[in-house]
């Protein structure tokens, strides 16, 4: 974990330098995004709505690649990263929750220590949740086992396979070297702070529209960059619900490629939110 906290700021400095003078290409940029898309979106529609609450049924070649998908993005394997999700509903910002940024008081101090917590320090600390409690129906999942046993692989397919692209596109190791960096380390660097942030500034910054027991928050500047990820007080509200953006203007990249699989009948039974319910959840 250090390694990949570490690493990408550390070749941030190093490689800025170099690149002052013929700067990112838009191929790169491209290629980043692209990447970021991919990796994102199998996150948040395959490991978090899909595996983590079941807000959908995928069919089984779905299933899969939201699997792979989602581990591309690096931030464990999906029966981890579902035990550690689940936890932290289960205790959210009480004892228990793997990552609340309240975790060490409301004091001013005492937040900036939690919201470190949150976005970064559990981790290094390696507070791993217990799959046998928090994901046996993931554990269990014959197509979920071998792709978290290919985790490793996944990874390198996730840096290394940019760097392939640059070297057959441009035809040189520059290339190589640049879709590397900022296809691959960037990239992963930058989809991990996003999703970090839901667990750390997605509970004290921002809105709470919906009456939750625990400081979920609407965070609207990241709404698309985390793809619908940051309306989390409206997630807290209803964890099994697709769409996680239920009021006018919440823009949710996530809910929309869900209605796009569920017309294509690639997924079904979509747990789309309820009016009434979700209206009785307001807060005056």
């Amino acid at each position: 974990m250090w390694v990949f906290v570490v690493g990408p700021v550390a070749c941030l400095l190093i490689v800025v330098p170099f690149a002052w003078g013929w700067g990112v290409t838009p191929f790169d940029i491209g290629l980043a995004a692209a990447c970021y898309v991919v990796s994102g979106l199998g996150v948040t529609v395959g490991f978090h709505r899909c595996f983590t609450h079941r807000a959908f049924k995928a069919k089984r070649p779905l299933r899969i690649a939201l699997a792979v998908a989602g581990s591309l993005a690096v931030e464990g394997s999906p029966v981890q990263w579902v035990a550690n999700h689940r936890r932290h509903h289960a205790y959210a910002d009480r004892e228990g929750d793997p990552h609340s940024p309240w975790r060490y008081g409301t004091s001013a101090g005492a937040l900036l220590k939690g919201l470190l917590h949150a976005h970064i320090g559990w981790m290094l600390r390696r507070e791993l949740s217990n799959r046998a409690r928090f994901a046996p129906d993931i554990a269990e999942d014959k197509d979920l086992k071998v792709v978290g046993r290919l985790f490793g692989p996944l990874t390198v397919v996730s840096l290394l396979g940019p760097a392939a692209l640059g070297w057959l596109v441009t035809g040189g190791w520059q290339g190589a070297l640049e879709a590397f960096f900022w296809a691959g380390i960037m990239r992963m660097a930058l989809l991990h702070h996003i999703t970090w942030s839901v667990n750390s500034v997605c509970h004290v910054v921002g809105k709470r529209p919906f009456a939750v027991r625990d400081r979920a928050t609407n965070f609207w500047p990241l709404a698309i960059i985390s793809f619908g990820e940051s309306w989390h007080n409206s997630h807290h509200a209803d964890p099994t619900s697709a769409r996680h953006g239920v009021l006018p203007g919440q823009i949710d990249p996530s809910a929309r490629l869900i209605w796009v699989f569920e017309r294509l009948r690639w997924a079904h039974d979509v747990h789309w939110p309820r009016t009434d319910r979700m209206s009785a959840k307001l807060q005056a």
